[in-house]
């Protein structure tokens, strides 16, 4: 279903939650699940938590290059059933998104099943009550589930990201619907990403990365940081994976217990990438010879003597750590024509976020 343009910006309806469902969903204006009616207090409230005036374009948002004004940002967060408090992560995030490396064409318009991660490091994720512990990736926290949410309505009402039309997505994946979480700083034994990107520890920071949902990586066998990453190589070695020949930037996601193994034994955040990049390689030989004259070639970096690498450089590589008790880990193939991209996420003038948790 297209989305209706040629409306006014301000629309008279019954005063009925379910005339506002009925009316929205007819225009294209959801992702087939309720939304809460952005009415004008709503809106205006939510614009008071950033440093910016309602008709400012915070970003140009593909394919359709839909102008995405604070007010329009504002209403798909209203929409998404984001509390004020959250708002400026959505901001940033869309600010990210419609950097030139991350793609957001490429990325809206394509038939890989791409979503839009959100990823929250910083003071900021304990203060809005994000998530970054047991089940960060599923259901049960308002934060994570609203920002996710979103991030995904502005594509769909700002960008053009309509399925069938705007968005050629083959299958999608429900992480188009939400995918947000945090980084789990406090239990990791490695520096936080943020900061391994140059940013200071106390910064808040949001990262967007075109991603699939989580691929996961079970074992509970391994005793050494050596054999955890030996199944973490061959985890990624996938001849369906748009990163296989180098493209793009794969996330590896520890849990905190295979971090902790991994990290006991030596490891630094570089070493494990170093690992990865030096013995995840599909062979050549293990491949039909149509896959290899189809078009499969990498960049000199990622062509390994004996076949292709998941990444260009070891350090296109990126690790972090997030989630709860368990032996699981995951990583996250990405759309490959795409940069991940951080920023610093900027609150109402200047001041630190306001939270109902503080």
């Amino acid at each position: 279903m297209s989305v209706n343009l040629d409306l006014p910006p301000i629309v008279e309806l019954e005063d009925s939650l379910e005339a506002v469902q009925d009316f929205f969903e007819t225009q294209g204006w959801t992702d087939g699940l309720p939304i809460v009616p952005p009415t004008r207090s709503r809106v205006d409230e939510i614009c008071e938590y950033v440093d910016w005036n309602s008709d400012d374009v915070i970003a140009t948002l593909g394919p359709r290059n839909g102008e995405a004004t604070l007010e329009r940002i504002a209403t798909n967060a209203v929409m998404a059933g984001c509390r004020p408090e959250y708002f400026p992560v959505v901001v940033a995030a869309l600010q990210a998104v419609a950097q030139d490396e991350f793609n957001l064409n490429g990325i809206q318009s394509t038939t890989h099943p791409c979503a839009v991660f959100v990823l929250l490091n910083g003071p900021i994720a304990q203060e809005i009550g994000i998530n970054s512990g047991p089940n960060c990736f599923g259901q049960g926290t308002r934060s994570n589930m609203t920002i996710g949410r979103a991030v995904r309505l502005s594509l769909l009402n700002i960008g053009g990201g309509t399925p069938g039309d705007g968005d050629r997505a083959t299958h999608g994946t429900p992480a188009k619907i939400s995918f947000c979480t945090a980084e789990n700083e406090i239990e990791s034994p490695w520096e936080p990403l943020h900061v391994e990107n140059g940013f200071a520890s106390d910064d808040n920071v949001v990262t967007v990365l075109a991603c699939e949902a989580p691929h996961n990586i079970n074992d509970h066998g391994s005793i050494s940081g050596k054999g955890l990453l030996t199944t973490v190589t061959t985890s990624l070695r996938q001849s369906g994976s748009n990163n296989i020949g180098g493209r793009g930037e794969p996330m590896i996601i520890f849990g905190p217990e295979h971090a902790d193994q991994i990290a006991h034994d030596g490891y630094s955040k570089d070493d494990v990438k170093k690992f990865v990049w030096e013995n995840t390689v599909l062979k050549f030989s293990d491949q039909a010879q149509d896959w290899l004259d189809g078009g499969r070639s990498g960049t000199s970096g990622a062509v390994h003597p004996e076949g292709f690498r998941v990444a260009e450089n070891w350090n296109d590589i990126d690790v972090i750590v997030a989630g709860g008790p368990g032996k699981h880990s995951c990583w996250l193939p990405t759309f490959g024509g795409t940069d991940t991209v951080s920023r610093r996420i900027e609150t109402a003038k200047g001041d630190p976020v306001r939270s109902i948790f503080s």
